[in-house]
């Protein structure tokens, strides 16, 4: 993106002031970056304006995109606090400080989540700029995101270790901010770069499969429309395609895709809440319901606010359909989740906001007010739970040691094997045991948060095919499947290999 494509998109969102603000940030940026290059060979401005526009593209406020205009200043050229302070004001300047303090303190560390007992510093400051205020993790989320986008410009091992950490840390923390829309981009980049062959086969086989199922679809879709129009409803509907990454996902756990009901998904959108009970006793009266896959999201939300009406119905053709059904509210939420919740194009944040002052959060983001309590305790040099930290702002991973006492972090549900490829492929294709917390443990115990873990090698011990039910990271599963098909040409033998039922459904 250019300056004049940046300046043009924010022109239909923001003041004339603001965009003389935005103009002017781009001029001083563009100076401070002259000289600088991308791995692509483009100059570096380029990457500061897409994370800007990015931002924009979320809705946020017109601090938020100077300071995605200038977030690596400070960090990469000579840039003072006290300049950007004077040029574009307090919160800019802040905002700015505040990922480059995240940059900092990551650092240190192996990945935003894993932190070595000797980098409390790098902790403290870490909570610091996230929990004063929660923007800069949103222009963090945007950084990786463009990153992501030109991710094919960097060295291959390169790719795949931002790639990992993309998939393991900020997808999830994306996730936990209900920014639904961006986990969703980031986890199908990071599948792309990580597992590129399983990629294009999942690719392949949904592609497939939408040919065959979206005439029906449209049937659907016509059928309901008029049955809502009938009844002078005010609606939206549109289809929801599955990721490949969530379908790769699902194919390993459900083993054929005959078996997936959501591939696609029709959703409805209306203006109140009681609409949408309406809506899903019409659906309910038109086709046949499964009684076992209705979900009420609205009464009771997911952990990380998202709310939506969930039914899947059978049609008189036997087609499988899953329905989904939200106000405009909540539909905004679920695309861009804090963004949205915050408003930030209506409200000016304070440094009451910052303490929290401000009207509460919602309950399912009330873990941001803790965290802004736990900043504002350690700018003040004041004692803080760091487990306590890690486990607000990654609530589905755990954290275990090494015999050395370096802490990785993993998903809930973790096998040892799954640590020890993360370690590295060639001790985790010669395990023969496992130590957790200093006893033998079989490869099936399930890891917790807390534990250490020291692998047990063998010279003569070799991949098994039936680790598969024995690990559930991609990273695991993609090494594993390579060890496997270098020792004997076993790949078909893995449960969920998407190569399999690509073959199976050919035949």
């Amino acid at each position: 993106m250019n300056h004049l494509e940046l300046r043009t998109i924010a022109a239909e969102h923001y003041s004339e002031i603001q965009v003389l603000e935005l103009a002017h940030a781009i001029e001083f940026a563009t100076k401070k970056h002259e000289g600088q290059k991308r791995k692509s060979g483009e100059p570096y401005i380029t990457h500061p304006l897409s994370v800007a526009g990015i931002l924009i593209e979320w809705g946020m406020d017109i601090d938020t995109i100077l300071a995605g205009i200038l977030h690596d200043t400070v960090e990469d050229t000579n840039t003072t606090f006290e300049e950007l302070e004077s040029l574009f004001g307090r919160d800019v300047a802040f905002l700015v400080d505040g990922v480059t303090k995240v940059s900092q303190a990551r650092s240190g560390m192996r990945d935003l989540s894993s932190y070595l007992p000797h980098t409390k510093d790098n902790l403290t400051k870490l909570m610091i700029a996230v929990g004063e205020d929660i923007r800069v993790i949103i222009i963090k989320l945007a950084d990786r995101l463009h990153n992501m986008r030109t991710l094919q410009h960097m060295p291959p091992q390169k790719q795949k270790k931002i790639a990992r950490e993309t998939i393991e840390v900020f997808a999830p923390l994306a996730d936990r901010l209900n920014m639904g829309r961006v986990r969703v981009q980031l986890e199908e980049l990071s599948f792309k770069f990580l597992m590129p062959k399983a990629f294009n086969e999942t690719k392949s086989l949904m592609d497939s499969r939408l040919k065959k199922s979206q005439r029906k679809l449209d049937k659907v879709r016509r059928e309901m429309s008029a049955k809502m129009k009938a009844e002078k409803l005010q609606f939206q509907m549109d289809g929801r395609v599955k990721s490949a990454y969530s379908l790769f996902k699902k194919l390993d756990r459900v083993g054929d895709i005959d078996n997936i009901y959501d591939l696609i998904a029709l959703r409805i959108i209306v203006d109140d809440i009681s609409t949408c009970y309406l809506v899903l006793g019409m659906l309910h009266e038109l086709y046949q319901p499964q009684f076992d896959r209705i979900k009420d999201y609205i009464t009771q939300p997911k952990p990380n606010g998202y709310q939506s009406l969930h039914t899947t119905v059978q049609t008189s053709t036997g087609q499988i359909v899953e329905f989904q059904i939200r106000t405009h509210e909540m539909h905004e939420y679920a695309e861009r989740g804090l963004a949205a919740s915050f408003h930030y194009n209506e409200q000016k944040l304070t440094d009451a906001y910052r303490k929290g002052e401000i009207a509460a959060l919602p309950a399912d983001l009330s873990w941001i007010q803790d965290l802004q309590e736990t900043a504002a305790k350690a700018s003040e040099g004041k004692s803080f739970d760091s487990d306590k930290f890690r486990m607000k702002l990654f609530a589905d991973r755990i954290f275990v040691y090494s015999p050395r006492g370096d802490i990785y972090d993993l998903p809930k549900g973790a096998f040892p094997l799954d640590y020890a490829y993360r370690i590295h492929s060639d001790i985790a294709a010669q395990a023969s045991g496992f130590k957790i917390n200093g006893v033998m443990k079989s490869f099936d115990y399930t890891l917790q948060h807390g534990d250490q873990i020291e692998v047990l090698t063998s010279k003569s011990a070799k991949p098994k095919a039936d680790w598969r039910d024995l690990i559930i990271t991609p990273h695991a599963k993609d090494k594993l499947r390579q060890q496997l098909a270098r020792n004997g040409g076993v790949l078909h033998q893995l449960t969920g290999s998407v190569s399999s039922l690509f073959s199976r459904k050919k035949k």
